[in-house]
């Protein structure tokens, strides 16, 4: 189904949600957005959940006091061995929504993984648990309780959380763009639709190569090099060729593409496997199997400049 058509489809869907809630009406259980009591989204951090497949999830939400006016969602997916409440405490995402004034969600992955494609990873790769539909499922709830901008809404991710992005911005239709960092794209993509899309990566990261190839660390992801996926990329979104600039470690290459996308592969010399900007937590990044955060940009703050240049086309 085309971008714009879906669009659509989400603006009345939610729409009519709002309808029955305020008529008292509830419409039917759906696999992907079961029927509950819609309750008003609280200021500040709260906690949700939501069945999806017959399978219990959870997820955190931050709103921001000063939000007003349809509001932008970006949603923000941990690594592997992660969770909601380790991504909202580690990478600044409700600090960054307090200034953009915009609402984040965290969403849990199953057992502390994502079903990203490739087999990848944990239980909910062995098992093929639906993510696209949880996270889909999370958006058109928080729908339900804040109206929300569809052409702003964005994906972004660590590590396998990264790699769901990836799978969302080839299976979904929902996102605007998506933010990618130290990851790959290891989701089956035939028939994408164009997303713009910024991926940040250390050139030294052993656990997902930027080269491509086998990576170290217990998921032993083997995935494709980091510019043959962005170049798939800016065939898909028909972009030009890109302008390539190197400041200190940082080399940015940047492609404009048709209907005010963009894609761009922002790439940091001798950084690992880290969310650059995050605070250096020694034992925590054991645990996740992160390297020390490189200090040479805030990945946050980059992500979200670039989501708010690159809604979706109007119409």
């Amino acid at each position: 189904m085309p971008r714009k058509t879906t669009r659509a489809v989400l603006a009345v869907t939610l729409a009519l949600l709002a309808l029955l809630s305020a008529t008292g009406c509830r419409p039917s259980a759906t696999a992907g957005a079961p029927a509950a009591t819609v309750r008003p989204l609280p200021v500040g951090r709260s906690s949700a959940g939501l069945t999806v497949d017959g399978i219990s999830r959870s997820y955190r939400v931050y709103r921001p006091a000063a939000l007003a006016g349809p509001a932008p969602l970006v949603v923000m997916l941990h690594g592997g061995f992660g969770s909601a409440e380790q991504a909202e405490s580690s990478y600044g995402w409700d600090r960054q929504a307090d200034a953009g004034h915009f609402l984040v969600v965290y969403p849990d992955g199953r057992d502390h993984a994502w079903n990203s494609g490739g087999g990848c990873c944990g239980v909910p790769g062995t098992r093929n648990t639906d993510d696209v539909a949880f996270v889909e499922a999370v958006v058109r709830t928080l729908g339900r309780q804040v109206p929300l901008d569809l052409r702003r809404i964005y994906a972004t991710g660590i590590s396998n959380g990264g790699m769901m992005a990836y799978r969302l911005a080839c299976q979904s239709h929902l996102f605007a763009a998506v933010g990618v960092d130290s990851a790959t794209q290891m989701a089956d993509c035939p028939a994408p639709t164009p997303v713009s899309l910024l991926h940040i990566h250390g050139t030294a990261d052993h656990n997902i190569p930027y080269a491509g190839g086998p990576g170290e660390g217990p998921a032993h992801i083997d995935g494709p090099a980091v510019p043959a996926v962005v170049a798939q990329w800016r065939a898909t979104d028909r972009c030009a060729a890109p302008a390539v600039t190197t400041a200190a470690r940082v080399t940015t290459s940047l492609s404009a593409c048709p209907d005010g996308r963009a894609v761009e592969l922002i790439t940091i010399a001798g950084a690992g496997h880290q969310w650059p900007g995050s605070p250096n937590r020694p034992v925590l990044q054991r645990v996740l199997g992160l390297d020390t955060p490189s200090t040479a940009l805030d990945a946050t703050t980059v992500f979200w400049q670039f989501f708010a240049a690159h809604p979706a086309p109007a119409g």
